[in-house]
């Protein structure tokens, strides 16, 4: 069996943590065969309390790293160092994993289809019954939420595997070069685990999903509004950016040209479709006024790359993990 280190960056969410550190610690794999390393992000909570508390008592290692540079991207890279295991597996500090969660992650890696990153089974854990329209329009992506019909699928694509939920090749994750730079004080900046998925499929090699390995993702009201939909649609508009800057390297004039003949006109498209929708009463409005969301920052992203030379040279670096 495989060795495996359970990888957490955590920014001030010690309460939360403690229940995630819970499931990770009575997982049904072979106690000797994993650890936790939890990446403290320079939190001011009691989260190092927190991490030696369940190290004391815990038959795995839980290990405690401190990271003063934040970015969830930086922490993920520093651990991802410490480890001498195979396997990394990242999740977040709000999840919590069935006790068969690392048993059965593991599996495709042992199937002769080339597998360097697997992915499962992202539920929610609804804090509060959510409103109508989030469930319309949002269980999914938008809530870091995968559920798919089949048992097994392996794929020369990125079937939406996300960072708080995906089990990587540890040799993989340094041949490619790392996490690219995402979140840093909640605000995206770059693509994170898409530029890492980008270049583990550019590297030839596959994707696995198994429904068997499941977790659950602790949703709180804060995170049931439109304010945090509109974020998440900004931040995805970040992320868009840096993405297809690093594919095609587009001049500047061919940026302005996106953004004065289609970010622009979109912005516009999406904030009046939601105007008249929520006056008309039909919540579809939700949706449009996000997607007016994305467009703004897929702008000031744009421009970013227009106005900005050390920035465009950042974006398309390969290897982040010497951050």
């Amino acid at each position: 069996m495989r060795t495996i280190s359970i990888i957490i960056p955590t920014f001030n969410r010690a309460k939360i943590l403690d229940i995630t550190l819970e499931s990770c610690i009575n997982q049904t794999y072979p106690k000797d065969l994993f650890e936790i390393i939890v990446v403290d992000n320079n939190s001011s909570d009691n989260t190092k309390q927190i991490v030696e508390k369940w190290n004391s008592k815990s038959e795995v290692p839980v290990k405690y790293l401190f990271e003063k540079k934040q970015g969830a991207h930086i922490a993920r890279n520093t651990a991802a160092k410490l480890s001498e295991s195979e396997v990394l597996y990242f999740t977040d500090d709000d999840m919590i994993a069935d006790k068969d969660l690392l048993m059965n992650i593991v599996k495709p890696f042992d199937l002769d289809y080339n597998v360097a990153i697997v992915g499962g089974k992202v539920l929610p854990k609804w804090e509060f019954d959510p409103p109508e329209w989030l469930l319309k329009y949002f269980k999914n992506g938008s809530l870091s939420l995968i559920e798919k019909s089949e048992k097994l699928i392996i794929a020369a694509y990125d079937m939406g595997i996300y960072s708080c939920h995906q089990a990587i090749l540890k040799k993989i994750l340094f041949e490619c070069g790392g996490f690219n730079p995402d979140i840093v004080k909640e605000k995206l900046i770059g693509n994170g685990e898409t530029g890492l998925n980008i270049k583990v499929l550019n590297a030839g090699y596959n994707f696995a999903y198994i429904d068997s390995a499941v977790t659950h993702h602790i949703i709180p009201r804060s995170r049931m509004t439109q304010k945090y939909m509109n974020y998440r649609f900004a931040n995805q508009g970040n992320c868009d950016s840096f993405t297809i800057f690093r594919k095609n390297e587009n001049s500047k004039k061919v940026l302005m040209k996106l953004i004065m003949f289609s970010h622009i006109p979109s912005m516009f498209k999406f904030y009046f479709n939601s105007l008249r929708e929520k006056y008309t009463g039909k919540d579809v409005w939700r949706l449009n006024r996000a997607y007016f969301h994305y467009f703004i920052y897929r702008i000031k992203c744009d421009l970013k790359l227009v106005t900005n030379d050390d920035w465009r040279k950042y974006v398309v670096k390969y290897d982040y993990t010497d951050e």
